[in-house]
């Protein structure tokens, strides 16, 4: 069995579905075939984190004292939408190898059929070498929902870490642990400033809510391990990056 693991052992769950052999065996063809089939087959993983990119980052709009900390942990669900699970192979794209079946169903070789993203059904398509006809299983998908059990989703943590600077500033900065799918790693970072524009206002500063302005970068970046070669260190990588910029209100009730 294959584990899905976040590290600091947040959350776990098993799987059968991904094999290394399989990632390894789709970049046979030439490079412009593996980054099409890799690149289909991780990016709802890219879109699935990146959705959450901008979330959580506060829960008030009131910035703390010079020097005035917080840390919070926070996991997030980030939800994976039936589209995401099954992607596309245009066999005219393909160079050197052809998909020739998947699921039952035969493909053209100059047609096309879709195939399981990492978190689509733990089934495997079939494809073939132009060269020599050699046939080979691509990755199947984790099957998400029964990985996990009760959502189409992916776990993951969020760490939260403030602290209040002068004139009404907070620094935030916020990261997750290395969060691990075999051969696929995943890491998130992002810095935030929140400043209280409330100060500014004529007319507004004794009145008894917080208004701020916040602007926050976060970034993603993904690692796959291909092992092809075992004389070469064959690494593909994937980033996204997210801005987001607002005007926080808020106002705080006693209890």
């Amino acid at each position: 069995m294959k584990r899905f693991i976040l590290l600091l052992s947040i959350l776990t769950f098993t799987s059968g579905a991904f094999a290394q052999d399989d990632i390894d065996a789709i970049v046979k063809g030439s490079l412009s075939d593996a980054n099409y089939l890799l690149q289909g087959y991780i990016t709802p993983v890219m879109d699935a984190l990146g959705g959450g990119l901008n979330q959580g980052w506060y829960n008030t709009a009131k910035a703390h004292k010079p020097l005035g900390l917080d840390l919070t942990v926070s996991a997030s669900l980030m939800y994976v939408p039936s589209a995401e699970k099954l992607y596309n192979v245009d066999n005219n794209i393909l160079q050197e190898i052809t998909l020739i079946s998947y699921d039952g169903q035969s493909v053209s070789p100059t047609g096309s059929g879709n195939v399981p993203t990492i978190f689509g059904p733990d089934k495997t398509p079939t494809y073939e070498l132009d060269i020599d006809g050699t046939q080979f299983d691509g990755p199947a998908g984790v099957d998400l929902q029964e990985a996990i059990k009760f959502a189409d989703a992916l776990p993951v943590p969020i760490y939260n870490f403030g602290i209040g600077l002068p004139k009404g500033t907070d620094l935030k900065v916020r990261w997750s642990p290395r969060l691990t799918l075999d051969d696929l790693e995943f890491n998130i970072f992002g810095l935030a400033v929140m400043h209280d524009i409330k100060q500014y206002i004529p007319g507004i500063k004794s009145l008894p809510f917080d208004l701020s302005a916040f602007v926050g970068y976060m970034k993603l970046k993904s690692e796959l391990a291909i092992s092809t070669d075992p004389t070469e260190n064959q690494t593909g990588v994937m980033e996204l990056s997210a801005t987001t910029v607002q005007a926080l209100i808020s106002k705080k009730y006693p209890c």
